[in-house]
């Protein structure tokens, strides 16, 4: 009898722009719902990155306020999308107060297309399916 074993994080390697991935998995053209950009699927990290597409440049309390997010969730996935290279993020000071902003890269632009290109496919393949 075949033993699965649960993938522990260190077994999981990054993907097409930086999304992990499965062992296994890599170089596979995306075909199901299940393999989407699971960085970018995350409701709060597309929220982050459709809102920079959007709207361009955005400081951390302007995301906080349009997606009604903690500072900690925020900066946590914000964090996330930085590792990946999907958004830049800029310190500074205006005046004594800290201002951090982030911006949407090429790379997450690009992820971002590439995600809307696959739910599109994935949307109209279900309408044929019920169809």
């Amino acid at each position: 009898m075949a033993r699965s074993r649960a993938i522990k994080r260190d077994d999981r390697t990054r993907g097409q722009h930086g999304a992990e991935t499965s062992p296994g998995r890599e170089g596979k053209a995306p075909a199901t719902p299940l393999s989407l950009d699971r960085l970018i699927h995350e409701r709060t990290r597309l929220g982050i990155v459709s809102a920079l597409a959007a709207s361009g440049p955005l400081t951390f309390l302007e995301l906080k306020r349009q997606l009604a997010l903690t500072d900690g969730n925020l900066s946590v996935h914000a964090r996330r999308l930085e590792d990946a290279g999907y958004v830049d993020c800029t310190k500074s000071f205006a005046g004594r107060i800290p201002r951090t902003e982030y911006r949407l890269t090429e790379l997450g632009r690009k992820a971002l297309g590439g995600y809307l290109s696959h739910m599109e496919a994935v949307i109209k393949a279900a309408r044929r399916a019920g169809s």
